[in-house]
């Protein structure tokens, strides 16, 4: 039963990441050409395109979400690990445990928050780039830290789930 559930999630977790990864990749392609853009038509015509800053600006939220993202899958994230060095070996995975569930919290709090406000936009009736409603392109945050705080929460799972195997089994005298 858990093989067949590894074997589903393996060509799950590579169409993920190979969709986080084009997104990226497309998402960073078109900030490129669309700043390039823009810096030639101020420079060699004195004009610009009216709505490129601002669509600039929804591109960069998307890309370091979607890069936020990616960073998570890959446990490649901001870590500052110093108290494993001066704790045994055997409590190794404690600081970890500790950090990853804060991480899953925060991560959590925060998609929970950014629902709520997407949810305002929507009631408000909120625009960007003229005329695309605001929760269309908001609605990336709480996608992105709900991701995010998935991940964390399955790390602290799987470290707890480590720590508890590699417990020493105490026998009666």
């Amino acid at each position: 039963m858990i093989e067949a559930g590894y074997r589903l999630l393996k060509p799950l977790e590579r169409w993920g990441t190979a969709l986080e990864n084009a997104l990226l990749v497309l998402l960073l392609g078109a900030m490129i050409l669309l700043a390039t853009t823009q810096i030639v038509l101020r420079i060699g015509f004195d004009q610009g395109l009216i709505w490129a800053d601002e669509l600039l600006k929804i591109l960069v939220l998307w890309v370091a979400l979607i890069g936020s993202v990616a960073t998570s899958r890959g446990r490649r994230h901001l870590r500052i690990d110093i108290l494993s060095h001066y704790v045994p070996e055997r409590f190794a995975r404690v600081p970890v445990l500790i950090v990853d569930a804060f991480a899953a919290l925060v991560c959590g709090l925060i998609a929970w928050h950014s629902a709520r406000y997407v949810l305002l936009t929507i009631e408000f009736g909120d625009t960007v780039l003229v005329d695309v409603p605001a929760w269309a392109v908001q609605g990336v945050l709480p996608v992105a830290f709900a991701l995010m705080a998935y991940r964390f929460a399955l790390y602290c799972l799987k470290e707890l789930l480590e720590l508890l195997r590699r417990a020493p089994v105490e026998t009666a005298p």
